[in-house]
């Protein structure tokens, strides 16, 4: 299948060469300059997936990615940052962001990550229950249904980003038993360089999803100097 993926890059020379990349790989690419157009396009047109620049005229790529996140769209989402500041890495994950990249990057690692977030993505939007129900949970007041990509609490729906989708999913059906952060690593993201600050952050954002208070969370536990778990 064709994949459709967006590109948000201010800098005409990389914009270019990871657009002429990408066709090359055989996806389909759309891209924008500044991140007002990018931001239009991401929210007018269907995408597999897009990386979003973070400072560009216009908007930048955490205003996109709030956007899209509050807009309900699941896609998963790659950041490219000039920036070695952690802060903006952590801000970028809580915001919704699947993966980031910093610059200057090796293309045969982006490419890499891009094929993994989007194997992921398809192993979980085309997974056929065995029966309607299997891809229905409910965590105390909480439905969640993982083909849809989407948390309902309170009256309220949240969007779940893949790899929140994909770690909910490893909970459930460990449920009550600890998932250590080496196995949320393996299973989630695979062959991508990420560390425990990551699992933390992303565990953050379903707590704030998922819980009443994320503070004194009721369901997704700590289990300390281990992972976590889902009561």
């Amino acid at each position: 299948m064709n994949r459709r993926i967006l590109l948000v890059e201010d800098d005409l020379a990389l914009r270019t060469g990871l657009e002429d990349s990408l066709v090359q790989e055989g996806y389909t690419v759309q891209s924008a300059a500044e991140g007002v157009s990018g931001q239009r396009l991401l929210l007018s047109e269907p995408f597999d997936l897009a990386i979003l620049d973070l400072m560009m005229p216009g908007k930048t790529g955490f205003e996109i990615l709030r956007a899209a996140r509050e807009a309900g769209l699941g896609l998963p989402i790659l950041l490219l940052t000039a920036r070695g500041d952690e802060s903006d890495k952590v801000l970028g994950l809580e915001l919704g962001a699947d993966d980031y990249v910093t610059k200057p990057f090796s293309l045969r690692e982006l490419l890499a990550r891009v094929r993994a977030m989007l194997r992921r993505e398809e192993r979980h939007s085309h997974v056929e229950p065995v029966a309607p129900t299997e891809s229905l949970y409910q965590v105390g007041p909480c439905k969640i249904d993982l083909l849809a990509f989407e948390l309902r609490r309170d009256g309220q729906s949240h969007v779940l980003s893949v790899k929140e989708a994909a770690m909910l999913e490893l909970l459930l059906m460990n449920r009550g038993k600890a998932i250590s952060r080496d196995r949320f690593l393996t299973e989630v993201w695979g062959t991508q360089v990420v560390g425990n600050r990551t699992i933390d952050t992303h565990i953050l954002n379903l707590r704030k999803k998922l819980e009443k208070d994320p503070a004194a969370p009721q369901y997704l536990l700590t289990v300390h100097g281990y992972g976590y778990r889902l009561s």
